[in-house]
């Protein structure tokens, strides 16, 4: 029997669609903004993989911060170790964590994001192994699934024989925010392995080969750029590097829209990429995966939801990357929230790699 401590963290990723790029001390803000709590679900959706199996026993916390999902998946006969009251917090997290360690858990699984990850890394350290549904904003770490689907088949096959060693790594929100990435790495904890369910840490590219090869890809999208046509741009130096190109000046870590080379609206959210892509139906979304990790959708992005893919079309969706990044990610993922879209992008998409040139690559299923 596989002891499993479960831990949610209730606000985890509630800024991602809002525009805020975490959600660390603007829990009020992103509900302000008219954003929706996720992290339940995604780990309802792992749970009911689990609803059957008599060889795992939960242990958890109070409400939304565990018992609500088991309850929801169909799980019974776990046991409550930590009750709560008022709004979960970091401390909270920690001191269930504590008690699941007191009581013998095989491994703890969490839904959340970079932040939960470090809290319950600090507690537990390397003398237990750690799993994460991915439910955040950002997720960086190595200790995440790649959705929540591929947790569950983690929890399956863990056993003590087969981990690995994974960074947790956390983001500085507010430098974040103001568009500066740092991160931090916490350490190094242990989390179950299996091949393409387990995501890689972050990487960044900053050899000057790599910013000649985005100047080329920007010089690709400069010349197929067509009048009239909105283009959603995502986060990164990739696409940063198309902005600069035709002389406007984006917003490195958020969302920003173009149309006939002028910037329309900076640092946008899922609501106003709604109404933009209705005010304008020529539209296209450029974005570039995570690199090592290969996230499409679903990481750092989640302003460009499901219903804004939809709304524009998967084949209005162009993808860049450089050829070293390509080389240095196995398979692309798409975790947009919505399975049935997710399923949509098929086995492989294009990537356009330098100046006219394009592969296509695996995407994951």
């Amino acid at each position: 029997m596989k002891r499993i401590g479960l831990i949610v963290n209730p606000v985890a990723g509630m800024g991602g669609s809002v525009g805020l790029k975490g959600t660390d001390g603007y829990v009020d803000e992103a509900l302000r903004r008219g954003a929706i709590p996720q992290a339940m679900e995604r780990a309802r959706i792992a749970l009911m993989l689990l609803a059957k199996r008599t060889d795992l026993a939960f242990v958890s916390c109070s409400g939304a911060m565990g018992e609500d999902a088991l309850k929801g998946a169909g799980i019974t006969g776990y046991q409550i170790l930590y009750h709560y009251t008022g709004e979960s917090s970091s401390a909270d997290t920690k001191k269930a964590v504590q008690m699941f360690l007191e009581h013998g858990v095989d491994l703890v699984v969490f839904c959340g994001g970079d932040g939960t990850a470090r809290d319950v890394f600090d507690v537990i350290g390397r003398n237990v192994p750690l799993l994460g549904i991915p439910a955040g904003v950002k997720m960086y770490s190595a200790v995440f699934a790649v959705d929540p689907a591929s947790a569950a088949d983690l929890i399956l096959a863990f056993d003590k024989g087969n981990l690995r060693d994974a960074e947790v790594l956390d983001v500085d929100e507010n430098a974040y925010r103001a568009g500066t990435l740092k991160t931090r790495l916490s350490g190094i904890a242990r989390t179950p392995a299996l091949a393409g369910k387990i995501q890689a840490a972050k990487q960044v590219y900053e050899e000057q080969d790599e910013e000649r090869a985005k100047a080329a890809i920007a010089q690709f999208i400069d010349e197929i750029m067509l009048t009239g046509t909105l283009y959603i741009i995502g986060a990164g130096t990739t696409t940063e590097a198309i902005t600069r190109r035709i002389g406007i000046r984006k917003t490195l870590l958020g969302v920003d829209a173009i149309r006939d080379r002028r910037l329309v609206a900076t640092d946008c959210d899922e609501k106003t990429l709604l109404a933009l892509a209705e005010k304008f139906p020529d539209s296209r979304i450029i974005i570039s995966p995570i690199g090592a990790q290969g996230f499409i959708l679903g990481r750092g992005n989640q302003q460009i939801s499901s219903r804004l893919v939809r709304k524009i079309g998967i084949n209005k969706l162009i993808v860049v990357a450089t050829p070293h990044k390509l080389a240095q990610t196995p398979y692309l993922y798409v975790d947009s929230g919505d399975a049935l879209l997710d399923r949509d992008f098929g086995d492989s998409i294009q990537v356009i790699s330098g100046y006219r040139i394009a592969q296509r690559k695996k995407i994951h299923q």
